[in-house]
This record gives C-alpha cells, structure tokens and sequence, in this order.
C-alpha cells in the first residue's frame, strides 16, 4: 500500500494547512496508531494506520466522488477571484481533494459529478471516449423537425463541426420551446451554440445525464452526496481502458 507524509495525509483531511499540521504535531496532539508522532514528514499507510486528533480519530478516504447540482452563478472550478466556485459549496475536507470533470457554464445548471479520481475523470472527459450528455434546454421561439434533423447532422460551427446529436421535441410554440439536447462533446457554451446556428436562444439549460450517471432530482441546487457503489460501478464500467 501507498506510503504517505503524515502532514500531507492530514492537511488532505482538511484539518488545516501542512505548517498548521506541523504545529498540531509540534504540540503532541497527534497519534499514529496511539504512539505520539514527532516527526510530520513521517511516512504513514493511512488506508491502514489509525491517526487521531486530540484524541479524536480522523476519517481518511482516498477516494471521494461527490455528484452535486451545480447551481447558476458558480463556476466549475476549484478556485477563482471573482466568483463562488463549486468546491467552496463541499465541506473542506472534500474539497482540499477534488475537482470538477468537465464544466458547466457559470449559467448552466445540474449534474456535475466531482472526484479526486484522475482516471475516471479522464475516461468521462476523453473525445475518443465518446462519453454522451443529456440537457433539458428551454428556447426562445419554435423548435421544429428540421432543427431535429439539423441537429442529427452535425451542426457546423465557427470552430468546429458537431458530431450527430439527438434533439427532442418536449413542446413547442411560437414563444417558446422544451427540449432535450445529447451531444458527444463538451465544447464551451456547445448547446447554447447549437441553437444560436438556427437562429434560437437557450434561456435555460439543465445537465441531467454524463453517461450512465443521472442527476439525483431530490438534490435541490446546490446541494450533493457522495455516489452509490452501483453508480460508480456502472460509471466506471462501460469507460474502462
């Protein structure tokens, strides 16, 4: 197993800084395995070592997987100067961890899934995975058939051409449209763009789906829990290298 520094391997645990570990070391406030460490660079084997506080044990987990309803007005991101981020919405000894896989726009709503597993993020961001993601998308004006099979096609863009999409039709009058858009990409502001080649506006956009992985629709925006093993299994299972 992994051995680990003992300072590291706490601050992870968000207790706080490395320099303010090495003062909790200093103070004889923490035990491995209830023998006083003296030395936080020592190398410990946390999936296995018990490490207490005060007297107090401290929960270590090397992995962690978080799927969070992004609220508007926070960016997928882990930090930034001017806006809320959505690791500042986890409770620090999560969010010390992990980091976003992929992105939602600052507007954009729904499931984003957040992990400190490099691999996995890798396998659900990778083009060449090919991994799919549903939207609900609210638009300004009538969506038709022909904007259906447009959208089947290939949508061209300033940059790019889209890979096929399924657009589907939920209502539609001449004010106002409900879809549900599933594109193979994750280009910036994509479905937005989508539309706006047919001359249509999003004025809402919801994620519900990154692969087999569906937004809880009990978690209010904002909200988020940690994944069932049968999420992750079947996450992790059609991506496998």
């Amino acid at each position: 197993m992994k051995r680990e520094r003992l300072d590291k391997v706490i601050a992870n645990m968000g207790v706080g800084t490395r320099k303010e570990v090495k003062q909790l070391v200093k103070q004889q406030l923490i035990t491995v395995d209830d023998v006083v460490a003296t030395d936080p660079g020592m190398h410990i084997i946390p999936d296995t070592q018990v490490i207490k506080l005060d007297g107090h044990v401290l929960s270590f987990k090397r992995w962690i997987y978080v799927m969070m309803n992004k609220p508007p007005g926070v960016i997928s991101a882990t930090e930034d100067s001017r806006h809320e981020t959505v690791v500042d919405l986890l409770p620090t000894e999560w969010a010390v961890k992990v980091h976003p896989v992929g992105r939602l726009d600052i507007d954009t709503e729904g499931l984003l899934l957040l992990t400190n597993d490099g691999q996995l993020s890798h396998n659900l961001t990778s083009p060449k995975k090919k991994v799919d993601k549903e939207y609900f998308a609210r638009v300004d004006g009538r969506v038709t058939d022909e904007h259906v099979a447009g959208f089947a096609k290939g949508v061209e863009l300033e940059d790019f051409t889209t890979l096929p999409a399924k657009l589907e039709i939920l209502s539609a009058d001449e004010h106002q449209s409900e879809t549900k858009v599933t594109i193979m990409e994750g280009k910036f502001h994509q479905v937005k763009r989508m539309f706006a080649a047919f001359g249509l506006t999003v004025t809402y956009l919801k994620r519900l789906r990154m692969g087999t992985l569906i937004l809880d629709e009990s978690l209010a925006p904002g909200e988020y829990r940690e994944l069932t093993e049968t999420e992750l299994e079947n996450l992790r299972g059609p991506n496998k290298d």
